[in-house]
């Protein structure tokens, strides 16, 4: 006897599926309400910070070499998307892909800006209300103020790192974030979702590209340190607030935050978002087969 199929298919979605289900998903949320937008985003900045939270945590005392102590980073760090991902919140660099609906005609400008400008500052608020927190904790102690320095040296190299360099990465970055959000697109289980997320992640943080929202929990995380630790901290570790005087809420917003933030929205809104609509949902033209 035949079993026949009764209309659910577990295989995959094509690319072209994808793009239709993109497009969908940007109309939604390029529309959801201002409060709701903004929960959702104060959710994903803390979920992001997790992740790093995770990430600093794992990788510190590491005496693994470089690039397998940057792996053990980066697969841990994959909790952030597959928190926000699957547990439903709003990430600044993944709706890059809005751009895929604007491009198509179904939201204005206005409305794409309007969802960038919400969801990066619930981001904000939920990355760096959650590094309050975790400085509160006082888990920087930990492993006698071994994890307090990670995060510091984490914090200071971010800070260090020259304009175009930061933009580069950046670019870098959210080009394989948003090819992850993309690959989701064409899941059909929480599985499935799991999986897409895992690589493209875990590749832009082992190689050291620049995510703006990540960095809103790193960086804060490092200068709350660094403004509010105890002397015993400083001596448990050998050194003082002075050898991090780059570290600086100037520095963050200037040398990291601003050129990362425009490389996330080439990386992810030009190279992925962009690229996708022109191959799949671009307007055939009258007359013309489109190629």
């Amino acid at each position: 006897m035949t079993v026949q199929n009764v209309g659910f298919n577990a295989d995959a979605l094509v690319p072209k599926e994808m793009a239709h289900k993109a497009e969908a998903a940007g109309v939604a949320k390029a529309t959801l309400g201002p409060l709701r937008m903004l929960a959702l985003a104060i959710l994903a900045g803390a979920f992001i910070g997790l992740g790093a939270i995770f990430a600093t945590t794992v990788t510190t005392g590491s005496t693994l070499s470089f690039g397998l102590t940057k792996l053990l980073s980066g697969l841990v760090f994959c909790l952030g998307l597959i928190l926000v991902i699957g547990a439903g919140a709003e990430l600044f660099t993944g709706n890059n892909l809005i751009v895929m609906a604007w491009a198509a005609g179904k939201v204005t400008t206005g409305q794409v800006l309007r969802n960038w400008m919400i969801v990066y500052l619930g981001n904000f608020v939920g990355s760096v209300a959650t590094a309050v927190m975790m400085f509160f904790s006082q888990q920087y102690k930990f492993a006698n103020g071994a994890l307090g320095q990670n995060a510091l040296n984490i914090a200071n190299g971010k800070v260090n790192l020259e304009f175009g360099q930061a933009l580069v990465l950046g670019i870098m970055c959210n080009a394989l974030v948003c090819l992850a959000v993309w690959l989701c697109m064409g899941a059909r289980s929480a599985t499935d979702k799991i999986l897409a997320i895992i690589f493209p992640i875990t590749a832009f943080v082992a190689a050291g590209f620049e995510h703006s929202v990540a960095n809103m929990y790193f960086i804060p995380m490092g200068l709350l340190i660094k403004g509010g630790a105890p002397a015993e901290f400083w001596a448990g570790i050998g050194s003082t607030a002075v050898s991090y005087d780059s570290l600086t809420w100037g520095n963050f917003f200037m040398r990291n935050l601003l050129p990362v933030t425009i490389g996330n929205i080439i990386g992810g809104a030009l190279m992925v978002g962009l690229a996708y609509w022109f191959i799949y949902l671009r307007p055939t033209w009258t007359g013309a087969k489109q190629s």
